[in-house]
């Protein structure tokens, strides 16, 4: 084997693939960019280019490949969604992410364990009986279980924290996880091969616009023509909008998680209360991701509190006492970019040629697949919006058509 290693490394056919080509300049011109370098831009321009053949095509991204919001999220994904218009967009996604690793071929560790959120009330048992018809009839594998499953799914959880005992569950079979990095490389690399320009440490400042449509977009490397540009950078979203004069109700917040030391494996579904306000996952190294709701303040930072730390573990160890012995190693914040009916905003803005993927909060990676077909449908179409996506339109705040998701949380905001 040594001398395999060896003879490989030594051969001049090594490094037999790199995944991204070498970096470059930009060109005076695009056809299309697109603005953040995370899960769903680099989504958008893959499958621009694999089914609509549309290559003149640059991702901006002002930091490092998927490392913002992609970056700092828990890679929790589900469909089990409060409104119909909700569930059928997630199961597409959840349909879509089963097959990332053989369509990149590349590994990006997809893992379906199920998730269980816990009722501990009559009027959520009541609630979690509608969202689980809902889900099934919208393509959702999601159903009800009482104490006695949930012992047998979770042997390790406390079922009777304090003054909230569990009563039930919703069971929902097509809970997974998946590396959040892993997405956001396939997707570069596929998209890549197929001519589109991705451009690291370059910094969108501002915008040319000529009679109500964007001609060039300003970067910190210079200014750009394009044909149109779209929009996918999760929680700075309303400051870019903000330039262009574009109103939204998107309001950020900081989202902190943390993780403990590894463990054997213990914990196999992702378990939640909304009324603890905290989730438990383990991963596949052992370690237990931790995470809750949205810090109750606006801002535009990624840093991590004492405060919400303390708060999270307390929850945590309500649902798994034996937590209180574990050692903490590390902790991380990203940016939601939250709306008033909790869901997001995508598809046409007021300028002609401008494109919004934005308003996602605590939803963005679980709908990387099918936000970056339906985006790119949109795009190479000139305009004409797909019907999964219609009911996400901006202009649904101002024709009151909200698609009120507020709850479908795995844990409360």
């Amino acid at each position: 084997m040594p001398f395999s290693l060896l003879k490989y490394g030594l051969s001049s056919e090594y490094p037999a693939e790199v995944d991204l080509p070498a970096p470059k300049d930009l060109k005076p011109s695009y056809d299309v960019v697109i603005i953040g370098g995370g899960g769903h831009g680099l989504a958008t321009a893959y499958y621009l280019s694999k089914y609509h053949g549309v290559t003149n095509v640059a991702v901006l991204e002002k930091s490092y490949l998927g490392g913002g919001n992609t970056a700092r999220n828990t890679a929790v994904i589900r469909s089990n969604y409060l409104t119909s218009e909700g569930v059928k967009f997630y199961a597409e996604s959840v349909r879509m992410f089963k097959e990332l690793s053989n369509e990149f071929d590349f590994n990006i560790m997809y893992s379906e364990r199920g998730q269980l959120t816990l009722a501990h009330t009559d009027a959520t048992v009541r609630a979690f009986r509608q969202r689980a018809e809902v889900n099934k009839h919208f393509g959702g594998r999601t159903e009800m279980i009482d104490r006695q499953q949930i012992r047998e799914l979770v042997p390790t959880l406390n079922m009777d924290p304090g003054h909230l005992p569990v009563l039930a569950g919703l069971w929902h079979i097509d809970g997974a996880t998946a590396r959040h990095d892993a997405v956001a490389w396939g997707y570069a690399k596929q998209a890549a091969k197929r001519g589109v320009e991705i451009h690291q440490l370059t910094e969108v400042q501002d915008f040319v616009v000529e009679n109500g449509r964007i001609k060039a977009v300003k970067t910190n490397r210079g200014t750009v023509q394009c044909g149109c540009a779209v929009q996918a950078i999760a929680g700075a979203s309303s400051l870019l909008m903000n330039k262009l004069g574009i109103r939204a109700p998107i309001h950020t917040y900081p989202l902190q998680a943390m993780v403990t030391q590894p463990f054997k494996p213990f914990l196999d579904p992702l378990v939640s209360s909304s009324a603890l306000h905290c989730y438990v996952q383990q991963t596949g190294r052992g370690e237990v991701v931790i995470g809750g709701g949205s810090d109750p303040y606006p801002l535009y930072n990624t840093r991590s509190t004492l405060e919400l730390k303390e708060g999270l573990l307390a929850h945590a160890i309500e649902m798994f006492p034996f937590l209180a012995n574990a050692r903490l190693m590390r902790q991380w914040a990203g940016m939601t970019d939250m709306t008033p009916d909790y869901s997001p905003i995508m598809g046409r803005s007021p300028i002609d040629n401008y494109y919004l993927d934005a308003g996602w909060g605590t939803w963005g990676f679980k709908s990387t697949p099918i936000c970056g077909k339906t985006m790119a449908e949109l795009v190479a179409s000139g305009g004409k919006t797909p019907a999964l996506i219609a009911p996400f339109a901006l202009e649904r705040f101002s024709t009151f058509q909200q698609v009120n998701e507020m709850g479908a949380t795995a844990a409360s905001h």
